[in-house]
């Protein structure tokens, strides 16, 4: 896995860097997450803890649904930084249903269901749920 120090790296392919000069928008999934994981632990540098992470769960969504133990199981990745991805999942959830509350009323069938699978995406059990419908 790659071994290349940081200090070998040209600065302008640095993650934090390219954040700075291009914004968040042009970072792949991978820079991103090395972002928030800040170091890598010897002898993984910090982008190759990330793509492992993402490779191992086939991705971000894939990596929400990651246990703190199966973090952990990451060369690179203890009880701090599994910990940390977990929050950064979780804040990631609150902010997307905070939009979601501060959207418009549902009129369509179509509406609910869109917002419906956005809150329940994450359950790992079947969950019932009951939708009252009024007139307005």
């Amino acid at each position: 896995m790659g071994k290349r120090l940081i200090k070998e790296v040209p600065t302008s392919s640095l993650p934090r860097e390219r954040m700075e000069i291009y914004g968040a928008e042009a970072l792949s999934d991978q820079e991103l997450l090395a972002i928030l994981l800040r170091t890598g632990q010897h002898p993984y540098s910090v982008m190759s803890i990330a793509g492992n992470l993402l490779k191992t769960f086939g991705g971000l969504a894939s990596l929400r649904q990651a246990t703190l133990h199966e973090l952990e199981e990451i060369r690179g990745i203890g009880r701090v930084k599994a910990i940390e991805i977990k929050a950064l999942i979780e804040l990631g959830r609150r902010i997307q249903t905070d939009h979601e509350r501060a959207a418009p009323p549902v009129r369509t069938s179509y509406e609910l269901a869109q917002q419906l699978i956005l809150e329940m995406k994450d359950h790992k059990q079947e969950h019932l749920v009951c939708i009252y419908l009024g007139s307005v």
